[in-house]
């Protein structure tokens, strides 16, 4: 809804994946004047459509929409952002169809780099719904010892040079400098920030962190890619999880 520039590179990234990979794809782009009503008879639409598997709603909505009770309405098993309540409780309790793009790219990203998380010390900086909160999970379900920071930790840089698994997730540019890195950490970045001349940065300082770290993410390039590899993913899911339920 609306016309967010971010979101619409987004959306416009997801569509090119579908069409890449044979998924079919509609897209309902809606005017920032639509109201809540008419969002949700749309959403109610889609969940009783057959042969749309996926719903998602690009966020974030314009304001005046309540955020919570658009993607409560979301068939929970055609929900392949995995925000609603239900997948929520279901990926705290270990028992999951879907999982957040963003955190199931990453850790499909370390296990793919052949990184062991058992044990491990894992410091996720971010406490969103989005990435903080489930990236935490995964990486517990996974036996890593997780911490979780935030704007209000104090001696972040304490906790973030004892991570052997270092996730930024805190969506300001240049965050997590080289000094608050462990030497041989493995460094996920997950921030997508442009800076005042135009460049994107992530929340890591790539130049400072890079030399210290055994590995670390790009941005653009690293966890972003992978992300909208999840969403096709989730959506292959939801289509087999729809079809055996027919």
């Amino acid at each position: 809804m609306g016309d967010d520039p971010a979101s619409r590179v987004y959306v416009n990234n997801k569509k090119k994946a579908c069409e890449e990979i044979g998924i079919y794809s509609e897209e309902y782009a809606l005017p920032e004047t639509t109201s809540e009503e008419e969002l949700l008879n749309l959403i109610d639409k889609l969940n009783n459509k057959p042969e749309i598997s996926g719903i998602l709603v690009q966020l974030p909505l314009p304001a005046g929409l309540d955020e919570e009770k658009v993607i409560n309405r979301i068939n929970p098993k055609k929900d392949v952002d995995a925000f609603h309540p239900v997948n929520v409780g279901k990926i705290m309790v270990g028992n999951y169809d879907f999982v957040p793009c963003t955190p199931a790219g990453i850790m499909e990203l370390i296990k793919e780099s052949g990184i062991d998380i058992c044990g491990r010390e894992c410091v996720v900086v971010g406490r969103s719904n989005i990435v903080g909160k489930p990236m935490a999970m995964m990486l517990l379900h996974a036996n890593g010892t997780v911490t979780v920071c935030h704007s209000r930790t104090k001696n972040l840089a304490e906790k973030t040079r004892q991570a052997d698994i270092l996730v930024a997730a805190v969506g300001i540019p240049n965050f997590i400098t080289g000094d608050m890195v462990k030497e041989g950490a493995v460094v996920i970045d997950v921030g997508i920030n442009r800076t005042e001349n135009g460049k994107l940065t992530g929340d890591v300082e790539f130049e400072t962190a890079e030399p210290k770290a055994a590995a670390i993410t790009p941005v653009p390039g690293g966890v972003g890619p992978m992300t909208i590899a999840m969403l096709m993913k989730n959506t292959l899911k939801a289509a087999v999880i729809n079809r055996e339920e027919k």
